[in-house]
């Protein structure tokens, strides 16, 4: 699977989830499992995805938290959530469009890895976050065939190693014949 383009359909799958919030859901508490602090609302939620999307051409260009400063510090309490959504979705899926070195090493917060690492991680998190979002919002999920392939050739080699640092969680049954997005999630620990 091409990471750019899994990384790039998150993105767009994730956009119309986040489009179908309603203006008095902005506060409602976050969806179980998908904040690592407490009293979190879906606002807060969509802010950290602008936060992360904004640092995605950093990011690829090597620079380290030190060299980028705080400049997007206050998208994490932006009010304008959805514009600023919009706006650095964009600007993160063009960054991975044209990009091109994906051995280049980056910088994270939890360490050093190559570009296909980090697309990897963030499109990891973009991927299941639009599942847990739409459920959430008491919709089907809609990800697109392309982002559920990318998803499972991601996880399904790492699942081991993704349980040991509790990204997903305990795999829950589901037939072996059901739909791949189906398996996908209960190999995470959705139901």
């Amino acid at each position: 699977m091409d990471v750019a383009k899994a990384f790039i359909q998150a993105n767009k799958d994730l956009l119309p989830v986040i489009l179908k919030i309603k203006d008095d859901q902005w506060n409602l508490p976050a969806p179980p499992k998908t904040s690592w602090k407490p009293n979190q609302t879906l606002r807060n939620l969509v802010n950290y995805h602008a936060y992360d999307d904004a640092w995605v051409p950093d990011v690829l260009a090597g620079k380290t938290a030190a060299e980028v400063g705080d400049q997007f510090e206050s998208l994490l309490d932006a009010t304008d959530t959805l514009a600023q959504y919009i706006k650095f979705n964009k600007i993160a899926v063009d960054a991975v469009a044209e990009f091109s070195d994906f051995d280049r090493k980056v910088h994270l917060s939890y360490g050093d890895f190559t570009a296909q690492e980090y697309l990897t991680h963030v499109t990891l998190f973009r991927g299941l976050r639009t599942y847990d979002f739409a459920k959430f919002l008491g919709f089907v999920p809609e990800l697109s065939p392309l982002l559920v392939q990318g998803l499972w050739d991601i996880i399904s080699p790492k699942i081991a190693e993704l349980r040991a640092m509790h990204v997903i969680g305990e795999e829950v049954p589901v037939a072996e014949d059901a739909p791949l997005l189906d398996r996908l999630m209960a190999m995470t620990g959705r139901k």
